[in-house]
């Protein structure tokens, strides 16, 4: 017996991974605010040191703190949304979505 897998139009099987379920359009979302927010942290790490450079105050510890602890938090909660079905995927889901709305409500709309 074979291996079971999907056949492509030249006859071929592939292999699909039975610990991760499918991608969904909001487990792509989600995965785009963690993803934000990493590229977001990385930028104020960027003017951080720019800033020091030219003199200029730049972002502070606390702002560097928190969008670094936000961005670990969301990326963590992001594995276990892409790992998980059910109720604990979609828990991990909207951890995400939070995370993400408390460090641009805090940060920047305040």
């Amino acid at each position: 017996m074979g291996h079971a897998g999907a056949v492509t139009s030249r006859g071929t099987t592939t292999r699909r991974s039975a610990s991760r379920p499918p991608r969904s359009w909001p487990r792509t979302v989600t995965g785009l605010f963690a993803g934000g927010l990493v590229a977001l942290a990385l930028a104020l790490v960027v003017a951080w040191f720019v800033a020091g450079k030219i003199g200029s105050p730049g972002p502070g510890p606390g702002t560097m703190t928190w969008h670094g602890a936000a961005a670990v938090l969301a990326v963590l909660a992001q594995v276990q949304a892409d790992r998980r079905r059910g109720p604990a995927g979609v828990l991990a889901m909207a951890a995400v979505v939070v995370i993400t709305t408390v460090v641009l409500a805090v940060q920047w709309l305040a």
